[in-house]
């Protein structure tokens, strides 16, 4: 477990908080991060449309949110926000577990806080093959959800 690990999640939402930790653990000596905070927030859509609307100025739901507090990207101080709706509408529409779309959007969001971009398609291209080899190696850690 890592102590300056925070993994928070609303009222009915289902998450193996053990699993995050290792898949978090696993990605950190991956990219050899040092984690000095870092929450994990598991939301309800209204949630993360509040933040989208309130601290980015976008006006509409997404999947996944980072902000990164510290001026290091390998010293991380940061949250995380995940829509698990989204998530599941994603694994719908991509035909992906949800399970491994959860995955997804946690590598997604750490990956944003070291640097990675998805705005060219270049950039895009990149942090997919960066997301779906992780994804891959990281099944083996255990079930996110409950």
């Amino acid at each position: 477990m890592i102590k300056s690990l925070y993994v928070n999640k609303e009222k009915n939402i289902l998450i193996n908080k053990k699993a995050v930790h290792r898949l978090v653990h696993f990605i950190k000596n991956e990219f050899n991060l040092s984690i000095k905070n870092l929450e994990i927030n598991f939301v309800k859509p209204d949630t993360i449309l509040t933040i989208n609307k309130n601290y980015l100025n976008h006006d509409y739901l997404t999947d996944v949110i980072s902000f990164n507090y510290s001026d290091e990207n390998y010293n991380l101080d940061a949250e995380i926000f995940i829509c698990c709706e989204a998530a599941k509408e994603n694994a719908k529409i991509y035909k992906v577990k949800y399970e491994d779309e959860l995955r997804r959007l946690i590598i997604h969001g750490i990956l944003h806080l070291i640097g990675y971009d998805d705005i060219k398609t270049s950039q895009r291209k990149k942090m997919k093959q960066i997301e779906d080899l992780l994804v891959k190696r990281t099944k083996k850690l255990g079930e996110l959800t409950k």
